[in-house]
């Protein structure tokens, strides 16, 4: 094994290695996650060389740049306001989804209109329209980090795989009996993930267009789903009151996780893959081993359904957004609330982090987007100007940028 070079990650803090091993290039990651300002660098060092022969003595000056710049970037200060940059008249019907593209430097809507748009983020210029589906544009995705495919799963019960450069529809995949409500595509780009009304999630290959498995076993829909960060493992969540884990390889389910009483809303893994965070429209949120499939927390507070979750870019930090208007941030590992985030005047239906973690983001049917501080709860700003429920909204990568989507049917960047 040679070492080619070493790629900084700052979200979540990393460092990439791409090295060369039978005469392919290959990369892993060195994953930082408590990294912080305060972190001793050259005791650092010594423990990753201790554990990384790729890492030797004469790399040390460059491992130290490499960390002191991480340092650099964690320690700098978020205290930006954003304004509205353009108010875009996306589609003739109401939009169901926004979603950036990893640099975020474009983005792309569904809609009713059963359209798929891409736009460039920094003109507020269309690029291009994905037409085909013969029934509403639901889930829609890009290939992240490649961003050079994205996905639509339709109430047309098909998914529809497209070259961002072209708008060419590469394949149409056919094989759900009712319609698709949530996709995503595996780390790799190999694999495409669909979940459906019809009970059933699918998984797809991205090159030949055929179906690779289908993971049955739930009673109800499949409202939502994602990839580990490795690629190996989905997990599931349904109507049924139950979450599943599969092994994506073989297609075998490995745990049925089983303790909400109400309908799943929103699933999602860590980044180091070894926790399952899932709401539930019995008010309650839930904290999953990945390996037993136990339970290791509910986190409870919310007077109403719980419709979004999610984990910070380094998953030490939840966040939870209810139809009681409030959203809630606990620590990953000691599962204690840290902020309550009250301000809405009606449901949270979407909650995200910055990349720094130091920021969360709600959409609400109130017509407004906020912005709070993690650590205090305070909200810092409102971002005002949707004339309709927002219903999504996503930070950009390096999180610089906004974009929200509301029933108004216009999209909003924000910078």
């Amino acid at each position: 094994m040679r070492l080619k070079r070493l790629l900084i990650r700052y979200y979540p803090p990393g460092i990439i290695l791409e090295y060369v091993k039978g005469g392919e290039l290959r990369n892993k990651s060195i994953d930082l996650l408590d990294l912080n300002p305060e972190t001793d660098t050259e005791k650092l060092i010594r423990e990753i060389q201790e554990s990384e022969p790729l890492i030797t003595e004469s790399r040390t000056d460059q491992m130290r740049l490499l960390l002191r710049t991480l340092q650099e970037k964690l320690a700098k200060q978020d205290d930006r306001r954003f304004h509205q940059f353009k108010a875009l008249q996306a589609h003739i019907l109401p939009l169901t989804n926004v979603a950036f593209n990893k640099s975020g430097s474009s983005f792309i809507t569904g809609s009713y209109d059963r359209t798929c748009r891409i736009w460039d983020t920094a003109s507020g210029e269309e690029l291009r329209t994905l037409e085909g589906h013969r029934n509403v544009v639901y889930a829609i995705t890009f290939n992240n980090p490649y961003g050079d495919k994205i996905a639509t799963g339709s109430f047309d019960k098909t998914c529809r795989l497209w070259s961002v450069e072209t708008g060419k529809c590469f394949h149409t995949f056919r094989g759900h009996t009712a319609e698709i409500v949530c996709l995503a595509f595996n780390p790799q780009s190999s694999l495409v993930a669909t979940g459906s009304m019809d009970t059933t999630a699918k998984l797809w290959d991205v090159q030949t267009g055929e179906e690779v498995a289908t993971l049955t076993g739930h009673a109800a829909e499949v409202i939502s789903l994602a990839f580990n960060t490795v690629g190996d493992q989905l997990v599931t969540g349904s109507f049924d009151h139950t979450v599943a884990l599969w092994d994506v390889p073989s297609g075998r389910r490995l745990h049925t996780l089983i303790g909400h009483r109400g309908e799943i809303s929103s699933v999602q893994f860590n980044w180091d893959c070894s926790r399952i965070l899932t709401g539930s429209m019995d008010r309650s949120s839930r904290v999953w081993d990945s390996a037993s499939g136990q339970c290791l927390a509910t986190l409870s507070g919310h007077e109403d359904e719980v419709l979004d979750v999610c984990f910070d870019c380094t998953g030490q930090l939840i966040a939870t957004a209810s139809a009681d208007g409030t959203a809630k941030v606990f620590s990953a590992a000691t599962h204690e609330c840290i902020a309550k985030l009250v301000g809405h005047e009606g449901e949270i239906s979407k909650v995200c982090f910055n990349p720094q973690g130091s920021r969360v983001l709600t959409a609400s049917v109130d017509k407004t987007a906020r912005l709070w501080d993690v650590q205090s709860g305070v909200c810092v700003q409102v971002l005002m100007g949707h004339t309709d429920e927002i219903f999504s909204c996503a930070f950009n990568y390096e999180g610089d940028a906004i974009i929200t989507g509301s029933k108004d049917n216009t999209c909003r960047i924000w910078r």
